[in-house]
């Protein structure tokens, strides 16, 4: 993963751009701290919905709260 600063991807951005495209990940900081991530489209893209929730239900699946209710925590955090 190549990592560049602010100015630097500001005045290459196509070339980072062009290197994106071939897949690689590039990581862009402000004073040595990242706060950005350039990633190909097909990597920025997250898991399709309808999977995200298959997946749910199956982590729920023999789960149980025993005795409690979901309802019964939703009021008791309202009242506080």
């Amino acid at each position: 993963m190549q990592t560049v600063g602010a100015y630097e991807a500001k005045t290459h951005l196509p070339r980072l751009l062009a290197a994106v495209a071939r897949g690689e990940v590039i990581t862009i900081t402000k004073h040595g701290v990242p706060v950005a991530r350039l990633v190909p489209a097909s990597e920025g893209q997250g898991r399709d919905a309808r999977a995200v929730i298959a997946a749910l239900h199956e982590f729920r699946r023999g789960k149980t709260l025993g005795d409690l209710r979901v309802r019964d925590l939703v009021e008791e955090g309202r009242r506080h």
